[in-house]
């Protein structure tokens, strides 16, 4: 990394570091709160624009930075509705349909300006062009990654420590390709990140808010978009899903255990990863740990896609696939009776104990 870098890794982190407890007072006063209810591990009253921390820390990085990128200024516009979309919906807790409505709103604007996926390149058959399905496909990929990071945000410092780990995921790849864009991007929100946590971690003095979710789920979906699509090949298409992998494998488990339980998809429920781990009987932070080990497991999956052969992708992703699937049938995820790999196994090799 070079010394600019680090500098500008520094002042968003430092940033941050500085103007969250103000936040905290600010979320007090105006009233910007999450109160306790059956679903939430919290039992206090805790101020939850956590995020406006982090968009201080990430404008302070890049006004600093000195990055120049002809799509910036509508990304910029774009993250900044995002954050008043936040804001204005830890305070008074928005419809979904108006949040969709403003998410849909925003990646119809960073289409308009270019950033697109575009195509992908099928090895032995070649490049399909996605042409006007370009940009429905990008509006759909930036809606459902700003929603993703809201997804696991259940835990002190879950969300914000999940974001940390995708983004420097992005941030290696971005080096390993000498995207400098990318790069210096990926610092200044891990720096301001970072400087968040601290105040985010167990025990937590301020939740990241859908302020904080919906901005690091919209720059992540930036950051892909920016780097990780410009060379899309049919599998390493797949890498950015990956480093999202902690809450697009909660979400997916989350669907299948509704349907199989016979519940509305978009129904509540306590299911989630962190709440089963919580049942199993690990404590508030070393759930979060546990999290924050699947995530780094998941970026070095990450990392080792892109750099795979076509062999290597097609067993590296089946063997993942057994893997994910291995891992919510021991904790629970769709409920204690659903263990069909692990019965099949039994069957075969005969009992194991899990």
């Amino acid at each position: 990394m070079s010394f600019s870098l680090l500098v500008v890794t520094l002042i968003s982190l430092l940033t941050a570091l500085v103007v969250t407890p103000f936040i905290i007072k600010l979320a007090f006063k105006i009233g910007a709160t999450d109160k306790p209810n059956y679903r939430k591990v919290h039992q206090k009253i805790m101020p939850r624009i956590g995020g406006v921390a982090i968009f201080i820390g990430c404008t302070v990085g890049f006004l600093a930075s000195g990055v120049e990128n002809e799509k910036m200024p509508t990304i910029l516009i774009g993250a900044l509705i995002i954050v008043v979309l936040g804001i204005f919906d830890d305070k008074f807790e928005l419809s979904a349909k108006i949040k969709f409505v403003i998410q849909l709103t925003v990646a119809s604007i960073v289409t308009a300006s270019g950033l697109l996926i575009e195509f992908i390149n099928i090895p032995t058959y070649g490049v399909v062009e996605f042409g006007l399905w370009s940009y429905p496909l990008t509006i759909f990929w930036i809606v459902a990654v700003t929603n993703a990071i809201n997804l696991i945000d259940g835990l002190d410092g879950l969300a914000t420590g999940i974001s940390v780990i995708s983004i420097s995921t992005i941030a290696v790849l971005a080096a390993m390709s000498g995207n400098t864009l990318v790069l210096t991007l990926s610092l200044i929100l891990i720096g301001s990140c970072l400087g968040f946590l601290y105040f985010n971690f167990n025990p937590a003095k301020i939740f990241l808010g859908d302020t904080g979710a919906l901005f690091l789920g919209y720059s992540i979906s930036i950051l892909s978009l920016l780097g990780l699509f410009k060379s899309a090949t049919l599998f390493s298409i797949i890498v950015p899903i990956i480093i999202l992998g902690v809450p697009v494998f909660d979400t997916t488990f989350a669907i299948i255990r509704r349907i199989i339980n016979k519940k509305p998809i978009y129904e509540p429920d306590k299911g989630h990863l962190h709440h089963r781990l919580l049942s199993l009987g690990f404590s508030h932070r070393n759930t979060v740990l546990v999290i924050y080990g699947m995530s780094v497991m998941f970026s070095f999956i990450a990392i080792m896609f892109s750099r795979t052969t076509l062999l290597g992708s097609i067993i590296l992703l089946f063997s993942f696939l057994i893997l994910l699937e291995i891992i919510a049938e021991i904790v629970g995820l769709v409920n204690v009776r659903y263990r069909p790999f692990i019965s099949f196994y039994r069957k075969v090799f005969g009992r194991i104990k899990v």
